[in-house]
């Protein structure tokens, strides 16, 4: 049979096969497989954020309640020694009352900033309670429909290695390079052959040229569309 002919019949098993395998692919519990899959990665994503976020916080609150401890030292140090050791004018009285007071200020900026890290950390652990819980979920209907998916996978993948098995078949007598041009083709127009349709190209429907209507009238069994690239068969 001539190579073209061999090559067309190849491409009906090698077209069942791309929907067949298509077909696979578009399985609604593949799809939820997918989806399942797809907020499983997410939630986890999540969860490492937060767990980098409190790891942060808590080094943040366990710095500000040692700053904190240490200017209360600091305050109560400075305290004792302004009883013990009262100064002699107002200035200097002034002064040491005013650093005082600049240590309590910051004790009070350090303690703010610490009940609200606190408070956002409480935040952080409950978001962290309501993700786990939502993954877990999601895992138990991933499992659940996995169980489905593997069986109607398995069931399909027996008619798709039959196709592959027939495909391969068909491409025996076919010349290897004119069988990686159809390949090629097939990258970027679907189906790569096609037949010729009141002069037109079977595949993009565009008018043949002259040169081309030539070549057939002269008995070529086949040309290739300018357009799309195809290979038109004329019988």
């Amino acid at each position: 049979m001539e190579q073209y002919e061999l090559l067309w019949q190849y491409q009906q098993v090698d077209m069942e096969l791309d929907q067949y395998e298509k077909e696979m692919r578009s399985n609604s519990n593949r799809k939820e497989l997918l989806k399942h899959r797809d907020f499983l990665l997410e939630q986890q994503n999540v969860l490492k954020k937060i767990e980098t976020d409190v790891e942060i916080m808590s080094d943040r609150m366990e710095a500000l309640a040692d700053e904190i401890e240490r200017l209360n030292g600091s305050v109560a140090e400075a305290s004792a020694n302004f009883e013990a050791h009262r100064p002699d004018d107002l200035e200097e009285a002034k002064k040491q009352i005013a650093s005082l007071q600049k240590l309590i200020t910051t004790i009070s900026r350090y303690e703010g900033e610490l009940a609200k890290m606190r408070k956002d950390s409480e935040s952080r652990d409950r978001q962290q309670r309501e993700v786990r819980v939502r993954a877990a979920k999601a895992r138990a209907e991933f499992d659940r429909i996995k169980v489905i998916y593997d069986e109607e996978y398995k069931q399909a993948s027996v008619k798709l290695e039959a196709l592959k098995k027939t495909v391969a078949e068909e491409a025996k007598g076919i010349d290897p390079e004119l069988l990686e041009k159809y390949k090629a083709i097939k990258r970027h127009s679907t189906p790569p052959i096609t037949r010729i349709h009141d002069d037109r190209c079977g595949g993009c429907n565009m008018q043949l040229p002259a040169a081309d209507m030539n070549k057939i009238r002269t008995g070529a069994a086949y040309v290739e569309c300018e357009n799309c690239g195809r290979i038109i068969l004329v019988k």
